[in-house]
């Protein structure tokens, strides 16, 4: 498994450029470059056809694409998308047949060096390479690590338990 971009040894890690976080967060979790913004670009025309704006990306074709557009990109590879409510406990989760998590986080937004009193949403990636889980986030310089199934399932938070640190999650296995 390649290091590049920018993960290190056996880690692979895309960098967050436009408002690309859903199709980096799908090329980390795959640990391979799979997807691009032309491809997501015509998933969402799959996924409205008829549409004049789509709905599944941003009018200013910057990115920036919804849930539906990740699910389709797995199931196109065979994976079956499963999402995981945030109130549910993470012991409940059986991470043996989990593959790997994106997860939609609350982002700061920022112009340069100037942080906006504004949050959007972001699309993030974890997924355990090497027995080590990474939080593979593209707005990171490099990926985070998480630890092992206990770390991750404290919600990559030392101490404590539950779900705090995840939020909703969307975990993906074999199809």
């Amino acid at each position: 498994m390649s290091g590049e971009p920018g993960g290190g040894p056996g880690v692979y890690h895309e960098r967050q450029r436009l408002e690309l976080c859903a199709v980096h967060a799908l090329n980390n979790v795959l640990q391979e470059r799979r997807f691009t913004q032309e491809a997501a670009d015509e998933i969402c025309k799959r996924l409205a056809p008829d549409a004049r704006l789509n709905p599944h990306r941003s009018v200013l074709g910057t990115g920036n694409y919804d849930v539906n557009v990740i699910m389709a990109a797995l199931q196109s590879l065979d994976f079956a998308a499963i999402w995981w409510d945030k109130r549910r406990p993470l012991e409940q989760l059986a991470l043996s047949r989990v593959h790997g998590f994106i997860v939609n986080v609350p982002s700061n937004v920022s112009l340069g060096f100037v942080s906006l009193p504004v949050r959007r949403k972001h699309w993030i990636a974890v997924r355990q390479v090497g027995g080590t889980y990474y939080n593979l986030d593209s707005k990171l310089k490099a990926p985070a690590c998480v630890g092992g199934e206990e770390e991750l399932r404290c919600g990559g938070q030392s101490g404590g338990g539950g779900n705090r640190g995840w939020g909703g999650a969307l975990g993906w296995v074999r199809g």
